[in-house]
């Protein structure tokens, strides 16, 4: 059976996109770092040091947009692309993971 067909993403500015891929990338890095999900200490180190670079470049993205005279987030256009590139899943590693019973 075929896997189901992602809806695309909505229109974006240059700018919106590559926003939207530098969030994900620090997301990304941030979840492999997060202290309360299983990992080794080495990958932790690796994505911290790769964070830096990563921060600069959302930095980046952000000034250039607000440059081009973007000033406004649109949230729900955002969202949406977020949802469509699995935002979701890969913010949740973020967080804290569900408590276990005990």
């Amino acid at each position: 059976m075929p896997s189901p067909e992602l809806p695309p993403l909505p229109a974006l500015t240059r700018a919106e996109g590559e926003l939207i891929d530098r969030y994900l990338d620090v997301v990304d890095l941030l979840g492999r770092i997060n202290p309360a999900r299983p990992g080794d200490t080495y990958r932790g180190l690796r994505a911290a040091q790769a964070l830096v670079s990563r921060a600069v470049e959302l930095r980046d993205a952000l000034a250039l947009m607000h440059q081009r005279g973007e000033t406004e987030l649109h949230a729900a256009t955002l969202e949406r692309a977020l949802r469509v590139l699995d935002g979701e899943r890969r913010t949740a590693r973020v967080t804290l993971p569900a408590r276990s019973a005990s």
